[in-house]
């Protein structure tokens, strides 16, 4: 086996197709939130490039085409038209006149753009399955001072495109959280798919909103302190038989009640990592668990919004408790603090929290933090050559006890949790408990 590589071809900004307004536009509070203002980086992995793809009956073009262009090309030139759409994505943040209030500054140097070919097929590195046989910096973007002069916490989108022999490519994306939330860049991706595909403008209009997001008088909490852990990397496969069982024993239980599968997954997360990690909890101590949720509906606000519209979703239960409990019954404390989230985040929408920011987080080895990717939309993305096999972050915190939920990789089934939220002395007792009934 020789040394696999990636090698840039080109890179640079993708501009706007046309001209677009010139203006600064304000952010909201939550995207003003300090831990925000960064780059996400994620990955999406189309297995093949070469297959012949059905026209959208909107493009009025042939019902069946074949792709010709290699995919670096379709998506660079897809980009520079959604980017007439979304146009703040073309720009950069800037700092306001208002200390604590950063803005973005519409103007159209575009987003920075590399093609890549790698010297191997996507079977030969896994399918960049971690741990990833190809280092993240040559499958995301990192440009040089030189090369692109707005720093990384200022810059608004970042995409490489890198094809494999095999046909596949990888769309390695990095989007900045004070612009985007996970639905916003979705969305925004999505975009850039429905042009590619010859569609005449997204399916979905992009709507800035963001003076009409609540803007309550509450002061973002200091900055956590983040605990020096050394978590283990560890992958498990949830398929659709195991949830489809707890969906049944959760609606016997409770005469007739729905729940997702998100529930049933990280219900089933907090009762093993509690079981597994009891020793190091104190006596009588309390274990959270924390996500956040969309508020798109609870805000109302106009379809198309794809600024942070998300809100925190904590659930707190002493370890006792959590550890005895079967998984269907903390599915219910789960849906509980669910239907709370409306009023709560109501409360902070109108500044009646007392003063105090429901965001602010603390990371202690006790608590347990889920970022569902499953449903945002990233699964949907297609330029042509059909959706991904896979998407989802390039990396979990090493730092901080968290884990990810997203759909298993095609062609399998069913829900994917990769989980970096224990020490190597709880791993293996995490991992067996996790997995004796995923059957």
């Amino acid at each position: 086996m020789g040394v696999f590589a990636v090698t840039k071809v080109s890179e640079g900004p993708v501009r706007p197709s046309a001209n677009t307004p010139s203006e600064t536009l304000p952010l909201a509070w939550v995207d003003r939130y300090p831990t925000h203002r960064g780059l996400v980086e994620s990955l999406h992995v189309y297995r093949d490039s070469a297959v012949p793809v059905q026209a959208p009956p909107e493009s009025g073009a042939a019902v069946e085409e074949k792709k010709t262009k290699p995919p670096a090309a379709v998506v660079r030139g897809a980009l520079a038209d959604a980017l007439v759409h979304y146009y703040p994505f073309a720009g950069r943040i800037v700092d306001g006149e208002d200390a604590g209030r950063p803005a973005v500054l519409c103007s159209a140097e575009g987003v920075y753009f590399v093609e890549a070919t790698a010297n191997c097929t996507l079977a030969d590195v896994n399918f960049l399955k971690r741990p990833l046989l190809l280092g993240k910096e040559q499958l995301v973007p990192y440009p040089t001072p030189e090369l692109w002069a707005v720093e990384p916490q200022n810059s608004l989108a970042m995409i490489q495109v890198t094809t494999f022999t095999c046909g596949g490519f990888v769309i390695g994306l990095r989007t900045n959280h004070a612009v985007a939330d996970g639905t916003g860049a979705a969305q925004f991706l999505n975009a850039v798919g429905d042009l590619a595909r010859g569609l005449p403008e997204p399916r979905v209009k992009p709507v800035w909103g963001r003076d009409s997001f609540p803007d309550p008088d509450i002061k973002p909490g200091p900055l956590p302190e983040l605990p020096v852990l050394a978590l283990e990397y560890i992958a498990f496969d949830f398929p659709v038989t195991y949830i489809d069982k707890l969906k049944s024993q959760y609606a016997e239980l409770t005469g007739g009640k729905h729940c997702s599968g998100f529930d049933i997954v990280i219900a089933k997360l907090w009762q093993c990592r509690t079981r597994a990690i009891g020793p190091a909890v104190a006596p009588g101590a309390d274990v959270k668990l924390c996500f956040f949720a969309s508020a798109r509906h609870v805000l109302k606000l106009e379809s198309g919004y794809w600024g942070n519209a998300i809100f925190p979703v904590k659930v707190s239960a002493p370890a006792e408790k959590v550890a005895g409990s079967s998984v269907v019954e903390l599915v219910g404390v789960v849906r509980d603090a669910k239907r709370r989230m409306a009023d709560e985040c109501l409360r902070w929408a109108e500044g009646r929290t007392g003063g105090r920011d429901p965001f602010q987080m603390t990371f202690d080895y006790e608590s347990v933090y889920v970022s569902d990717w499953s449903k945002l939309g990233f699964s949907d993305v297609d330029y042509g050559y059909g959706t991904p096999m896979t998407a989802g972050p390039l990396v979990n915190c090493d730092l901080i006890a968290s884990v990810i939920v997203m759909r298993a990789p095609a062609p399998l089934a069913g829900t994917r949790l990769l989980a970096s939220c224990v020490t190597k002395e709880h791993a293996d007792d995490f991992a067996g408990l996790m997995r004796e009934d995923l059957v």
